[in-house]
């Protein structure tokens, strides 16, 4: 059992509230609560669209311990299933692939197609016989999650109690309505991972903030300043941070990437970065948008997997690759913060820390947030038992 621990702190107005408990960052059994109480019962980010560009496409990933498939159907939809048979449990797919035929378990042959139906089990009847009245196979397709796909990432709520997407996501959807569009990946360009060694939520807290601009990005800084930055709040649902000062990127010969169309004018010079609660970081731009997905791999472990989206099809490959060296340096001059929280959090006299009301907000808002789920997690337990 985890320690339950107190989080009425954590909950009081920015101006008194403590942080998370150090043990909420460090502690296996609080991890595995958090699991179900702050990813598993929400919807959470799994990976990207562009993982499975092909019908027949098929990836495997654990999440969280839990194994999942992410596959592209034959009529073009992606998905997600259970990555396990309904006979005995076996793994279905051990390796990302294409699906030429039929998803086959290496155990007894039992085969699915890709859109989740039973279809095929050999000598269920007996040698020779692939039929058992006691066999329906109407009845034993592979599991599905709950998925969503918007902003290029698939969502997922695994334990399938979450309001609907839409209903969950519509404050987010409403603030980025004129972003809320086909987003194309950038392509192999346009990926790569971050492994952390911290917990996933200090990558939150660090994104939603703009308070350590001048200290950690200095070159982020020297042209959108601290004071060029405005905080996003929704309780509840996301938070995060704007600039009033975005600056496109230009090419060697002044050339820059075409924009989202039908975009206001407000966004000539306007960015915004949500942290979408619980593990999606997005980023929105005049011409491109990214993608960070907090992946947890155990209390103080987290890989970041970062996308890079663009209005068309076709960009200038040499400026897609400025634009990627220009993130990837942004983003890694986080990690030794990220990282050095995490070790703080071992300090035994550390009481969460406290929050600058005018520069917190939105991590407050976000602390807030977790204990909230945490402590309704909890009692919807204990009503159980």
């Amino acid at each position: 059992m985890p320690a339950i621990t107190d989080l009425s702190p954590v909950r009081r107005p920015v101006s008194e509230a403590q942080g998370l408990p150090n043990a909420h960052y460090t502690d296996p059994a609080l991890y595995a609560e958090e699991r179900e109480a702050l990813i598993f019962a929400q919807w959470a980010g799994l990976a990207v669209a562009a993982d499975v560009p092909h019908p027949g496409d098929a990836v495997p990933i654990d999440f969280m311990g839990m194994p999942l498939l992410l596959i592209r159907d034959r009529a073009g939809a992606v998905r997600v299933f259970l990555n396990t048979c309904r006979h005995r449990g076996m793994i279905l797919v051990d390796a990302p692939r294409r699906i030429e035929g039929a998803i086959r378990c290496p155990y007894h042959s039992w085969c699915y197609g890709t859109d989740g139906r039973l279809v095929s089990t050999p000598h269920v009847g007996g040698p020779g016989r692939n039929t058992h009245d006691a066999i329906r196979r109407e009845e034993l397709g592979l599991i599905e999650v709950r998925s969503a796909l918007r902003f290029g990432v698939v969502w997922v709520n695994v334990s399938g109690d979450a309001p609907p997407f839409e209903e969950a996501m519509a404050e987010v959807l409403a603030r980025w309505a004129e972003f809320d569009r086909d987003w194309v990946h950038g392509g192999e360009d346009s990926r790569w991972d971050l492994r952390v060694a911290a917990n996933w939520k200090l990558a939150v807290e660090n994104y939603c903030e703009s308070y350590h601009l001048p200290w950690v990005h200095p070159g982020l800084n020297s042209y959108s300043r601290l004071e060029d930055h405005y905080n996003i709040e929704a309780p509840g649902r996301f938070s995060g941070q704007g600039t009033r000062v975005y600056r496109q990127l230009r090419g060697d010969a002044g050339e820059v990437f075409p924009d989202f169309p039908g975009l206001s004018p407000a966004w000539d010079t306007a960015a915004e970065y949500l942290a979408v609660y619980p593990n999606v970081l997005l980023g929105v731009h005049r011409d491109h948008a990214f993608a960070i997905l907090l992946i947890p791999e155990g209390p103080e472990r987290t890989l970041e997997r970062v996308h890079l989206f663009y209005p068309a099809a076709e960009t200038d490959a040499a400026l897609r690759a400025k634009n990627t060296a220009q993130w990837q340096e942004v983003f890694a001059e986080d990690i030794f913060v990220v990282e050095g929280m995490q070790r703080g959090r071992h300090a035994a006299g550390f009481d969460g820390g406290r929050f600058s009301p005018e520069m917190d907000g939105p991590t407050h808002c976000f602390h807030a947030w977790a204990a909230d789920r945490i402590e309704t997690w909890r009692g919807t337990a204990q009503a159980a038992e």
